[in-house]
């Protein structure tokens, strides 16, 4: 479960290291608890250094720190329940930054990532990843 104040690590190649949870985006279910699959307004906490001499365009695309994006959380730490009855839990809280037409903002993503994306319909990422859990 995410909650605000909640920091989350950056699984993919936007720029990003380190997020902290401000908003849960989603209805008055489960007040104001995201899981994995839930969208999320976050803060860059930590990035990249961006060089002087990357071509413009390739800024454009990087964050950084300060800067308000959304994400959809991939990994946590509380354990989630699947329908067959397991509990599966995972060693840190991560996420994949957004942009605002719920794209990936980057490219790659670097490490494992929940099967329950599948179920909440954030194929792209489940694609993209080196291993499903």
């Amino acid at each position: 479960m995410i909650g605000l104040k909640s920091t989350l690590n950056v699984i993919d190649n936007s720029g990003a290291i380190l997020v902290e949870c401000v908003n849960v985006l989603k209805n008055k279910v489960n007040n104001g608890w995201g899981s994995v699959g839930d969208e999320i307004v976050c803060v860059v906490k930590r990035a990249r250094p961006i060089s002087a001499s990357m071509s413009p365009t390739v800024a454009a695309l990087k964050v950084r720190r300060g800067d308000v994006r959304r994400a959809v959380i991939v990994r946590t730490r509380k354990p989630v329940r699947r329908p067959d009855g397991r509990l599966i839990r995972f060693d840190d809280n991560a996420a994949v930054l957004l942009n605002n037409k719920k794209e990936m903002l980057g490219t790659r993503i670097g490490s494992v990532v929940s099967a329950d994306l599948r179920m909440k319909g954030w194929q792209k990422i489940v694609s993209l990843a080196p291993k499903v859990v």
